[in-house]
């Protein structure tokens, strides 16, 4: 049992039992996250199927904490390296830190010094992390090869080009696929490639990024971890300030070694294509195979930047690829653009944390305070349940305020929802929040979500922002849970 094995890390860290357990929404890998807290210090803890990888990510995070690096050691290991405990950085990731500038693609002052930082610290793990280390110790392979790039290019290939149903020659695209990899290989590289740096694997602890999910890291070119993070699908950062970034990397990467910058911008195009594309090939997986609404609407976005960077660059070299993508990108980004259905995005979020931004970007929708209501928060045998737990609804029902609170809410959201889907519109939010966005306000999320899914038959987006738990209500009265 999950709770046996944390208890034991713990107590293998601290000498002492952790006082509470709580399973963090997962990122979509085989690994079970948990947060362990106690009066010895809070911990997270990692179950992992894959052993391998977990004595990979075990052995670079301690080496590179060894290094002063931003990274979590790891303090405790069971016998067989499937599970351990490290070091807790918090809960905001960088992604949640730079919503409002990826919501609206206007950042902030303090987002872009959070993307500056960050991507200047991506140099110092590349370099520092790299110095003496024995790549033998990275799974599933040391380094960045003809066979892991051919890897990539197939799972693009048979999970997500394959699925999409469109109709190519298969001989040609291998062709494309030779030369891709031999552009790829031809500069021999020293440095360790995060492989999977993007902004959901940075942390944000005292204003500083730290870096977690690196298990897949091995020697590889440092152009790859800079086509991650600043072309991920949904950071969505505006191509004027990808540039500014590229010059922070590359002054501070310039720190370790000699670089033609020129030569690196160049060589970072084809790059970008390669990473890209094996991102389609996770949500071709994720998505279009196993139907999970968080990844299929990613492929839009990812495909609009392998449009936009085709057009820039044209990629002659690889004719049959470009065809490819951009008949792919016609596809989807043509039926993503003209939804035909009412859309409801119901969120409960905490007032400490600020009201969640308006990502439709059409404003149409109601904010519904939640905090007049009694708080279960106030009372121990609450503190741990959410307003999804049983004690918690019977708490709320039975002292009768909230019935007549969410009455009137609800007539509020019938008239909007009727008035948009008479007049066809597509998007409608709705939010509730309370204190700390784990009681009053979930509770009220759920009920309207399910109200709206019973009374007009319209797609739910449900989303527990603080708990990280997202959901959807189909149009056929299908409930989702969904990767936070």
């Amino acid at each position: 049992m999950p709770s046996i094995i944390l208890n034991s890390l713990y107590t293998q860290a601290t000498d002492a039992l952790p006082d509470k357990i709580v399973e963090l929404t997962g990122s979509g890998s085989n690994r079970r996250y948990f947060r362990l807290e106690g009066s010895k210090g809070t911990y997270i803890g990692v179950i992992g199927e894959s052993v391998e990888e977990n004595k990979a990510f075990i052995k670079l995070a301690n080496r590179f904490a060894d290094r002063g690096l931003p990274v979590p050691r790891v303090v405790a290991v069971t016998d067989r390296r499937n599970a351990y405990l490290q070091e807790y950085l918090g809960d905001t990731l960088l992604f949640d830190a730079i919503a409002s500038g990826r919501s609206s693609g206007v950042f902030s002052d303090e987002e872009k010094r959070l993307l500056t930082t960050t991507i200047r610290s991506l140099a110092d793990i590349q370099y520092r992390g790299a110095d003496g280390l024995d790549f033998n110790i990275c799974y599933p392979l040391p380094e960045f090869c003809r066979r892991t790039v051919m890897w990539d290019l197939n799972y693009f290939k048979y999970n997500f080009l394959k699925l999409s149903g469109i109709q190519f020659n298969e001989s040609l695209l291998e062709d494309d696929f030779e030369r891709l990899a031999d552009y790829l290989l031809a500069e021999k590289s020293s440095t360790f490639m995060y492989r999977d740096f993007q902004s959901r694997n940075v942390m944000i602890k005292d204003g500083h990024p730290w870096f977690i999910d690196f298990q897949g890291g091995r020697k590889g070119p440092a152009h790859y971890d800079v086509a991650s993070f600043l072309w991920q699908a949904k950071a969505n950062i505006p191509a004027g300030l990808r540039d500014e970034l590229i010059d922070e990397y590359l002054d501070s990467a310039s720190r370790y070694a000699e670089i033609d910058r020129d030569k690196f911008r160049e060589r970072l195009q084809h790059v970008i294509l390669f990473r890209l594309m094996q991102v389609l090939g996770a949500y071709g997986f994720r998505g279009l195979f196993e139907k999970k609404a968080h990844f299929m609407e990613s492929i839009p976005p990812a495909l609009t930047k392998v449009r936009e960077l085709i057009a820039a660059n044209g990629f002659e070299c690889y004719p049959t690829l470009t065809d490819i993508l951009c008949r792919l990108a016609d596809r989807f980004i043509s039926d993503a653009a003209a939804p035909d259905h009412l859309t409801v995005t119901v969120r409960s979020f905490s007032y400490k944390r600020g009201i969640p931004d308006d990502s439709s970007g059409n404003g149409g929708g109601y904010v519904f305070d939640c905090r007049g209501l009694h708080n279960p928060g106030r009372y121990d045998e609450y503190k741990k349940l959410t307003g999804m737990d049983t004690p918690v609804i019977d708490f709320l029902e039975t002292r009768g305020e909230v019935q007549p609170f969410l009455e009137h809410c609800f007539a509020l959201a019938d008239s909007s929802a009727e008035v948009y889907l008479r007049r066809g519109f597509t998007s409608l939010t709705i939010d509730f929040g309370c204190t700390g966005g784990q009681h009053r306000s979930v509770y009220c999320a759920e009920k309207m979500a399910a109200h709206l899914s019973a009374k007009y038959g319209v797609d739910i987006k449900l989303q527990h922002r603080e708990q990280r738990i997202n959901k959807r209500f189909t149009t056929l009265g299908q409930q989702i849970v969904e990767e936070g």
